[in-house]
């Protein structure tokens, strides 16, 4: 091997001289680890080494990955990553990848408001004392030390396992740490070479773990945060804010930027975070779906998944289109949004004494009771409907409220915008793109944003009435809203595009304006006109519904020490509901429609019955490596997800499904039966049993066998398998179609969700 090095080494460096003037890019590349050549004492040698083979510049190597990956990050142009490609040692080189971030009443509509008693078998105090012991792991644009949520006020010492660190910056001491915030890193050099220039030289953004957007806070607090009295933004939603584990502790790591967040540095904020000892991981960012073995994200949490580490991830904001998912390898928990119970209404009342509900956050001295002309520019001008910046006039929107279609920028810098034009009002009318979710925002003037039935109504009234005028007032902070929670039109959707046997995604969590810590450099809206200050922020994303997962894990993780990644997310499928609070089934806010498990998986969380769930499907590594052993990948792809070299694929499914998930996709394709077993191990009393229930589609029958459960002792593991057989007569080209099975006895219902395709990809 060393000879075939040396040999590779010498052809390169006769070529380096017609290539150093290319262009250069971040390139990740993968590397056969366990092929280097002894003469190099490590492995950042020998990756040192292959670069300078390529290049004369000191500052090539970005990275070098040991753990959440197996490679280097480094700065080529494209011959250079070519000529890398054809040597044996490298498995892979691919260009860095951007990747988008998914942008306090939630404990009590969680349930977790109880302060004393029982918490499911568990005493509150055990759970709390647990959950000291617990670190999560935030991936993100940083953190604002100095917010009230990350007071360490009676937290014990910091578990001495804890190998992190608090990096200093010229904006962040050391000190800023403390025993709740335990850790906080920044990576930025794939976010520098993608700036257009070396990762040696200065960047206007400091390079410290300081949260400068508020995101990064935001998902911190909301997974961990502490008890903060009195929270509020600008007076909405007051009451006490807290994360879902308050008193677990929290590591930040900076991997997002101005321009985003780069595969190079996600991938090295997950080695760190992995080597420091996290035993939670939650990533509120995401790219596209591709195959496993590119998915730098995939392939870090297959590493922190072996090691015991709970992963969650968004789904992403790209609903309501189908198989808009990010972030849906099995070993992850990929997290959609759901609404709250509480709600921020405001008003618009026409001169037709028609009068309009919505919601907004704006928090202004408002605009009297005096009526103002509306107007609406749906004309010569394409964008003036959307409110873009320049395209309105201010000889035509001066001291007027101003109706903006909704879509392309963001919601509040239509109000900016019509605010700069001389406006004094903005009504935000959804289109069909959005349906009817709304989404409060902290307007820069007077705001309510409606949803497209309304706005259709006032579009109407705007170009039909002589003389349009409108009214917008505010109502303040609602609870115990029905229906809820309702999907968000926003959260992404199944089917799973990468692997359609496996449904996608997991669950629903709150996602829709939720209360939680921010950043002081800058304003509720991030608009850079936006001067107010505030400790806290109401967002909406998968963004948010990710964090409250991650900290959900984190109270399963203090409570059963002992389970595995998989157990933990098993625990929170099977106990989701699928019912609102009126009980009536989960709706979809982008049309009102019933909603169906490629938009909510197995459904919304439930903490208290999530910590004991009677059964779990627990999923070893090898189960995960005859996984991806069965979707055609090549050996080294395969071993390249799961970096161990005497990966053989000798145990391999026959069918990709065949793991043993939660939750079941069925795609018969040419098949008429599909047959998929499964495991559940007994989490729950010895002695238990269980019968199983199903229901599914008329054009589908089902057969569980055997019906009947016994499990004599505590651990003990049990088998059943399932037939599924479309009939003769189903259409190839149906619409999917859903049921469920429930293993079920007095003290616990263990269900599963289950999606029916007749074609690979749904239409």
């Amino acid at each position: 091997m060393a000879a075939e090095a040396q040999f590779w080494f010498a052809a390169l460096l006769l070529l380096l001289p017609c290539l150093s003037a290319m262009a250069k890019q971040t390139y990740i590349v993968q590397m056969n680890h366990h092929s280097k050549p002894s003469s190099y004492a490590t492995h950042h040698d020998w990756y040192s080494a292959h670069l300078q083979s390529l290049s004369s510049t000191e500052d090539s190597l970005l990275y070098t990955y040991t753990t959440a990956y197996h490679g280097f990050a480094a700065s080529l142009d494209s011959e250079q990553a070519e000529l890398l490609r054809q040597s044996d040692s490298v498995l892979g080189v691919y260009e860095d990848t951007l990747y988008t971030l998914h942008t306090t009443r939630t404990p009590e509509f969680l349930g977790l408001e109880m302060e004393s008693g029982l918490w499911a078998g568990h005493s509150t105090q055990d759970l709390n004392q647990a959950s000291n012991d617990v670190i999560v792991g935030v991936l993100d644009t940083g953190v604002w030390p100095e917010s009230k949520s990350f007071d360490d006020a009676g937290m014990p010492e910091i578990p001495t396992r804890w190998r992190g660190q608090c990096e200093s910056g010229s904006d962040f001491a050391t000190s800023l740490c403390n025993k709740k915030l335990i850790g906080a890193r920044s990576f930025s050099k794939g976010f520098h070479m993608a700036s257009g220039g070396s990762f040696m030289r200065k960047s206007k953004e400091a390079e410290s773990p300081r949260d400068r957007d508020g995101h990064g806070t935001h998902t911190s607090s909301t997974a961990a945060g502490s008890h903060v009295a009195n929270a509020s933004l600008l007076g909405y939603a007051t009451g006490t804010a807290r994360g879902m584990a308050p008193h677990a502790r929290v590591a930040a790591y900076k991997v997002c930027w101005s321009t985003g967040c780069f595969g190079s540095d996600i991938l090295a904020g997950m080695d760190r975070a992995i080597v420091d000892g996290v035993d939670v991981l939650s990533l509120s960012l995401g790219g596209g779906s591709s195959p496993y073995y590119r998915d730098t994200i995939a392939i870090g949490a297959f590493t922190a998944m072996e090691r015991g580490i709970f992963v969650s991830c968004s789904a992403g904001n790209s609903g309501p289109s189908k198989a808009s998912l990010a972030n849906t390898a099995p070993w992850i928990m990929t997290v959609g949004a759901g609404t709250l119970d509480r709600d921020f209404p405001a008003y618009a009342l026409l001169g037709n004494k028609k009068r309009f509900t919505g919601v907004s956050l704006y928090s202004g001295t408002g605009m009297g009771n005096k009526p103002v002309q509306l107007v609406y520019s749906k004309g010569s001008n394409s964008s003036s409907n959307l409110c873009l910046p320049g395209s309105l006039e201010p000889e035509h929107v001066r001291g007027k409220v101003v109706v903006c279609d909704r879509g392309i920028n963001a919601r509040v810098e239509k109000g900016g915008v019509v605010r700069a034009a001389g406006g004094i009002g903005m009504i935000l009318a959804n289109t069909a793109a959005s349906g009817e979710e709304l989404v409060a925002d902290s307007h820069l003037l007077p705001a309510v944003a409606v949803g497209m039935r309304v706005g259709d109504l006032i579009r109407e009234y705007v170009q039909h009435d002589s003389n349009p005028t409108a009214l917008i007032s505010f109502g303040g902070t609602v609870l115990n809203v029905r229906p809820s929670p309702v999907v968000a039109a926003f959260s992404s959707r199944g089917p799973n595009l990468v692997t359609p046997q496996i449904l996608k995604p997991d669950v629903i969590g709150p996602g829709v304006n939720i209360l939680a810590g921010w950043s002081e450099s800058i304003g509720p809206t991030g608009l850079e006109e936006d001067t107010r200050k505030s400790q806290f922020n109401i967002m909406s994303g998968t963004s948010m519904s990710c964090p409250h997962i991650s900290g959900l894990a984190a109270l399963l993780k203090a409570a059963h020490p002992d389970w595995s990644p998989s157990a933990i997310k098993s625990a929170l499928m099977t106990t989701a509901y699928t019912q609102d609070n009126t009980k009536s089934p989960l709706k979809d806010a982008a049309d009102g429609s019933l909603s169906n498990p490629w938009a909510h998986g197995s459904g919304h969380v439930e903490p208290q019955k999530a910590l004991s769930p009677g059964l779990v499907y627990d999923i070893s590594t090898d189960d995960y490596v005859a996984f991806l052993c069965s979707l055609e990948y090549t050996l080294e792809h395969v071993q390249a997800i799961v970096k161990k070299p005497n990966v053989t694929c000798s145990r391999k499914y026959s069918d990709p499904g065949q793991l043993n998930y939660p939750s079941f996709s069925v795609v018969f394709g040419n098949k008429r039966v599909v047959r998929y077993s499964r495991e559940l191990t007994n989490v729950g009393a010895a002695g238990s049993i269980y019968r199983v229930a199903v229901t599914g589609p008329p054009m589908v029958r089902i057969a569980v066998k055997p019906t009947r459960l016994v499990f004599k002792n505590v651990g003990e593991k049990q088998k059943y398998t399932v037939t599924f057989v479309a009939n003769k007569g189903a259409d190839k080209t149906a619409r999917s179609e859903f049921g469920s099975i429930v293993w079920q006895n007095p003290q616990h219902q263990v269900k599963s969700p289950i999606a029916f395709a007749w074609t690979q990809l749904i239409d």
